[in-house]
Order: C-alpha cells, then structure tokens, then sequence
C-alpha cells in the first residue's frame, strides 16, 4: 500500500509541475513543486511549493496556485485515474531557502571548505 501512495504522490507532483508550467506566470521566479503527501484515503493531499526569486516569490506562488485550486483539482482528475480526486492543499516549503541561509552564515563563519563548494 505504501507504494501505491509513493507512486500516486510522484504522479500528482509531475502532473502539478506540468499545469504549473503551463499555466501559471511567475514573473522569472523559479517556483517549484518539491514535495506531494496523499492521505491514505486518496482524499487530501498537501502539495509543497518552494520558490526562489524575487523578495515575496514564495507568498506570490502560493496565492497563484491558491487562486487556481479547482482548475488543478479538475485536471487532476481528468489527467489520473484513481478513485477519488483528491482536495489539494498548498503550503509554501521553505526548505530551499533556509539551506541556503545556513550556508551562508557557515561562508561568513569560515566554516565551510573550499573543497565543498
């Protein structure tokens, strides 16, 4: 059963990039689709965007695929045949951001390798 979740989370995040690319605007913002997590039950799924870019990058995706909601859930379920379509829910994934905050302290810290880079 896990698989089948692994599986259904990698087609929805393909699916998703792909209506993104194809119908959002983003302004030169790189915006991304990091991560998909189904609930069992195929109901709800949590999709995570991550963007980088201009100062409120993030905050501006985030209400494009917010506005968008029913036109990604409606292709979704004309694009993948499972049971239920599921309700998706968009949380800005700052991961990306932080990482590279934290690498940046460590530069300023000298506590990076040059080799590392």
């Amino acid at each position: 059963m896990k698989n089948r979740l692994a599986r259904v989370c990698e087609v929805l995040k393909r699916e998703l990039g792909i209506l993104a690319t194809r119908d959002l605007d983003f302004h030169g913002d790189l915006v991304t689709i990091s991560t998909v997590d189904i609930t069992p039950d195929l109901k709800q799924a949590h999709v995570y965007v991550s963007a980088l870019g201009s100062a409120g990058a993030g905050r501006r995706a985030l209400e494009a695929f917010e506005k968008n909601r029913l036109h990604f859930q409606t292709e979704i379920s004309r694009r993948v045949q499972i049971k239920h379509t599921p309700h998706l829910h968009f949380h800005l994934d700052e991961s990306i951001e932080r990482g590279t905050r934290v690498i940046g302290i460590m530069e300023e810290l000298g506590l990076l390798d040059e080799s590392k880079k």
